[in-house]
């Protein structure tokens, strides 16, 4: 994560990459844009804004997937406030929307990082300039490590961080690290029981620090964690399992506070759910100590009308500080049986890992089943779905939705055209 004085993004390169990515003509492999953008780029089209209207004269075939800016706007500035009142920082994960213009839009409100989860992630916000990148895994991959190493060595301002869970990855990354000239740093990782990676309790996690130091080619600077491993749930269980994990990290970093290697401690954690419970917990260090508190959250950047509508600390119990951006609109093109219309959007197109997608018309409607290209829309008769009506869908978990589509219009509230948003998983 970047020093003083360091930006988290080289502006220049950004820039320059951004330039490219807006002057290649889009053309059939883009789904769910109008035939009539293609031949034109991206920057030729938000030039004219034209208003995105898959039933209008330049009809997208559907399914299509929009943004809406105002809510992404929103969205960035409530998250980067938030966080500064509750004096942590935020580094979000990429791997979100793996769009490096929404990434620069979050380093531009103030993040100090982008999180990623593998090393071919990582390499496409470097193309796009950006400096300062949390790995969140431990990473034992000679080929990725020699990579990082690499791009280290060759770029002094370049700020990097992954994490440890065993003597036999420090092991590992140590032997792949020969030769490297700046030392790669890491945070022991403390896991939840029965939950993902992350060390088990305080003798393995004091254990791995031991070695990190010891090794050479690597550098200890924190202690992350991930507390909602096991489940995003409110319920009295997963909120008691919440906080003991996050205590066992505070407890982490105060008894290794002798073995880092760094002026500043890195404490990190957070998702998109339990946040505030990281800001309370991890923070409040003793004078003697400094400690960057380092949340990872990613979904706030669109939000939902599902999962974290109804679990984000900013949503839940009727709050209204984050704001859905992320919707699909598909057509009706069949209607089978009386209260049953069948929808041209499927688990091709929308997420359904946590949960079905939300109609936003007609009332008293629900998804019931996805197959690949198509949705089960239940009617309980206040509202009509005829065949060849478009319909809104909200959507839950935006990581696995943002990963179905290479192009997503950005749309102002009169339905303009106000950016083209490339992904690249």
């Amino acid at each position: 994560m970047t020093g003083p004085g360091i930006a988290p993004i080289d502006d220049a390169v950004y820039r320059a990459a951004a330039r490219r990515e807006s002057g290649r003509p889009l053309d059939w492999r883009f789904k769910g844009v109008p035939r009539a953008w293609w031949g034109r780029s991206p920057a030729q089209i938000t030039a004219e804004a034209p208003v995105f209207d898959p039933a209008g004269p330049e009809a997208a075939p559907g399914p299509v997937c929009v943004l809406r800016a105002d809510a992404v706007a929103h969205n960035v500035a409530t998250m980067a406030e938030w966080c500064r009142g509750h004096g942590v920082e935020l580094a979000p994960h990429g791997k979100t929307h793996m769009s490096p213009r929404l990434a620069a839009r979050q380093l531009a409100a103030g993040a100090c990082a982008i999180t990623v989860a593998t090393v071919s992630q990582a390499a496409v916000f470097r193309a796009f300039g950006v400096r300062s990148l949390v790995l969140a895994n431990e990473l034992v991959d000679a080929a990725g490590l020699r990579w990082v190493s690499a791009e280290l060595d060759r770029d002094p301002a370049m700020r990097f961080v992954c994490w440890v869970d065993s003597v036999r990855g420090v092991e590992l990354m140590n032997a792949a690290l020969a030769g490297a000239q700046r030392p790669v740093p890491v945070c022991v990782e403390l896991g939840l029981p029965g939950g993902r990676s992350g060390c088990r309790g305080a003798d393995e996690v004091d254990a791995v620090a031991r070695a990190v130091v010891a090794s050479g080619r690597l550098e200890l600077v924190g202690v992350a964690g991930y507390e909602a491993a096991i489940a995003q749930s409110l319920a009295p269980e997963a909120m008691a399992a919440v906080a003991a994990h996050l205590r066992e990290v505070r407890a982490a970093v105060l008894r290794l506070a002798a073995l880092f290697e760094t002026d500043e401690v890195v404490v990190t954690a957070g998702g998109s759910t339990y946040f505030d419970d990281v800001a309370d917990v991890l923070t409040g260090w003793p004078a003697d100590l400094a400690v960057r508190t380092v949340l990872r959250s990613g979904c706030y950047v669109t939000h939902d009308h599902g999962l974290y509508a109804r679990t984000s600390p900013l949503t839940r119990h009727g709050g209204a500080r984050l704001r859905p951006a992320l919707e699909v609109h598909a057509q009706v093109t069949s209607r089978p049986e009386p209260g049953l219309a069948i929808v041209a959007m499927g688990r091709r197109d929308v997420s359904f890992d946590q949960g079905m997608p939300t109609p936003l018309e007609p009332a008293g409607s629900s998804v019931t089943k996805l197959n690949d290209q198509h949705a089960f829309l239940q009617l309980d008769g206040t509202g009509s779905a005829d065949v060849g009506d478009w319909l809104r869908f909200g959507i839950s978990h935006p990581c696995t939705v943002f990963d179905k589509w290479r192009l997503i219009p950005e749309l102002d509230d009169r339905g303009r055209v106000v950016d083209l948003i490339r992904t690249y998983f």
